[in-house]
């Protein structure tokens, strides 16, 4: 939990100081570095999941048009969208679930501690029942130092990180995915925040078996309600790894998921 201790406002900075874990730290909130991947229209951005383009369309009926260029008095477009598929996003256990969750009652706090990694996901060598030869897999060990930390979020960026990923069309390519083993000691190890810049934490096809959502939940044992994954990220090679303030905002929508847009703060 980040408590803030000292706030100072400059005219090209609003710096804040505060305490975690015995330690001090300070960020300037007018720097803050974008790791989101924003919803737009068209063929030009990400999509995954078998889901139809984002479409954005003035709303035109007998009493009504909106747009301005086709001689609206305002521009009032209705926006056609899936939150998994359509860029940034946000989730929690009730995308899983039985249960009713939404994301809008998970947080009671959009501040957090975090660990960013880049990981290069690990060739899969044998064949499972749902499981194939090549498959890209995040592995236990590759998060163990990181781990340790036992930041409140941990960032995985994977390798190699272009920004085609900005344009990807995920659906059909299987993937990397995470191990969820690993998915497993993130929760064990108190992370209760998970981003990463891949379309899922699990394989594209599994056959429904949704095992690092269900590990890192603990669904449906003992679900943990107050834990998020979010997911299509990109962090910029130009941002390092290490700790930062994350800030997670979260569209208010009463839903299993909604867009997000992280935003990093450097630690000083």
């Amino acid at each position: 939990m980040v408590h803030c201790d000292l706030f100072w406002l400059y005219s090209n900075s609003v710096i804040v100081e505060f305490k975690n874990q015995g330690k001090s730290f300070s960020v300037d909130f007018k720097r803050p570095m974008d790791i989101s991947i924003p919803m737009k229209a068209g063929s030009n951005t990400v999509n995954a999941w078998y889901v139809d383009d984002l479409r954005i369309e003035p709303v035109r009926n007998e009493h009504f048009l909106g747009s301005v260029a086709e001689g609206g008095h305002v521009n009032f477009r209705n926006i056609y969208f899936n939150p998994h598929g359509h860029g940034t996003h946000t989730e929690c256990v009730g995308h899983i679930s039985d249960e009713v969750y939404s994301v809008n009652n998970t947080f009671n706090t959009h501040f957090f501690m975090a660990e960013l990694i880049t990981v290069e996901p690990k060739l899969w060598d044998t064949n499972e029942d749902w499981r194939a030869v090549g498959d890209g897999v995040i592995l236990a060990n590759q998060l163990k130092e990181a781990i340790k930390k036992k930041p409140e979020a941990l960032i995985i960026r994977t390798a190699p990180n272009p920004r085609s990923k900005f344009q990807l069309r995920y659906s059909n390519t299987n993937p990397p995915y995470l191990c969820h083993s690993a998915a497993e000691a993130i929760r064990l190890a108190g992370i209760k925040h998970l981003l990463i810049d891949l379309p899922s934490v699990d394989r594209e096809r599994d056959g429904g078996k949704m095992l690092s959502h269900k590990a890192f939940w603990n669904y449906p044992e003992s679900p943990v309600l107050d834990a998020t994954i979010t997911e299509l990220i990109f962090v910029p090679d130009n941002i390092g790894d290490g700790a930062y303030l994350l800030e997670l905002q979260v569209s208010s929508f009463e839903n299993d998921a909604a867009p997000s847009r992280p935003l990093l703060y450097e630690l000083n």
